[in-house]
């Protein structure tokens, strides 16, 4: 029986729903929404916050400030009430009501920007504000999510060898790309492996992470408006694009069978049945991350009128097992594999310091 006195300390790590029953492909999702922070961002907002914590960087009067379209925000915010610190989250207008009402819940300030910066869209201007925060405030501690190699370390250390736990004859892991720490962590521990894994990153279409041409996103959770400073092409074998309606439709087809996911499982969902309707074969192990549950997107994804207003009446009920039609769910290339080394790969060494106001720059 788990006794906890820290709500970081408690995370499901090993449970997984077989979905061919209901995509008629053979496919496990392994749930990352099983913990007090609802979320696989748990494990990042843990790792970074440690990091800094024996680096120095955080003290007894600092402010952690964090950009964040949810999800990170939330674990950020239950850590902070945890250990004490203060928190402002800087966040937009995808944001979720719930989800900024849960960080307002544990004591965080929630800031959202007006309006998007030129070049990098919602993203950079909420790294602009958070800029001029550090600039202002010496007590500011930004954790930068997009730079912090704690972000990736987190899940090297424990998405990855849970899931070669569980499946030591994995072949292909389907892993949602957003700062891109937890397909990182993944792709790195995975290349030096006792066998070949194909790592499949999927990513919204509208995102510019692999190249792709930017456009509306409205789900938050992945893709990215400049290309993440996290993200190595030499890890990935191939990444999949997913539009945002058929995002919806698989997250619908989930919910029927009383399956409540978020937008960002849906998207990769989606992605991995695209890819298995093309190169599934039998006996393949497949393996897809869903990073949090759907009661955060009730009043979005799970919303009739927000659906129909943004995409249409059909969406919904679009039946995503079906081969997807022309620019939807498409593979790009993503780097090529160079040979493996012979055991996992040695972590780095600590990040360098800080510039500025203790506050990591964002590599844009």
């Amino acid at each position: 029986m788990p006794v906890i006195s820290v709500p970081q300390a408690f995370n499901e790590e090993d449970l997984y729903v077989d979905l061919r029953p209901m995509l008629g492909r053979a496919l496990f999702l392994k749930c990352e929404g099983f913990n007090f922070a609802g979320s696989i961002k748990l494990k990042a907002a843990a790792g970074m916050v440690e990091a800094a914590e024996r680096e120095g960087a955080l003290t007894h009067r600092s402010v952690l400030v964090e950009s964040s379209s949810g999800n990170l925000g939330v674990a950020l915010s239950m850590i902070a009430a945890s250990k004490g610190y203060r928190f402002i989250c800087v966040t937009d207008a995808r944001c979720n009501l719930t989800t900024r009402l849960m960080m307002e819940a544990l004591g965080s300030q929630v800031h959202m920007v007006a309006g998007q910066e030129s070049d990098g869209g919602f993203l950079g201007a909420r790294l602009d504000y958070v800029r001029d925060l550090c600039a202002t405030d010496d007590r500011c501690v930004w954790l930068s999510q997009y730079t912090n190699p704690a972000n990736w370390r987190a899940h090297y250390r424990t998405t990855a060898p849970a899931i070669a736990g569980s499946f030591p004859g994995l072949d292909v892991l389907f892993i949602g790309a957003g700062t891109t720490g937890t397909l990182m962590g993944c792709a790195r521990y995975f290349r030096g492996w006792h066998r070949p894994v194909r790592i499949v990153a999927v990513d919204s279409v509208g995102s510019v992470s692999f190249g792709g041409a930017p456009a509306r996103r409205m789900i938050p959770g992945l893709g990215m408006s400049v290309r993440p400073p996290l993200l190595d092409d030499a890890y990935v074998d191939e990444a999949v694009l997913v539009e945002e309606a058929d995002t919806i439709g698989t997250c619908h087809r989930l919910a029927s069978r009383g399956f409540l996911f978020g937008g960002s499982t849906g998207t990769v969902v989606s992605g991995a049945t695209a890819w298995l309707e093309r190169h599934g074969r039998p006996g393949l192990t497949s393996v897809a991350i869903a990073p949090d549950l759907g009661e955060r997107y009730l009043d979005t994804v799970y919303r009739s009128t927000w659906v129909r207003d943004l995409y249409g009446d059909d969406t919904a009920a679009r039946d995503t097992c079906r081969p997807p039609r022309p620019g939807s769910a498409r593979p790009t290339p993503a780097g090529s594999r160079g040979a493996a080394p012979s055991g996992p790969p040695a972590l780095p060494g600590r990040p360098p310091a800080r510039p500025g106001r203790r506050g990591r720059e964002h590599g844009t």
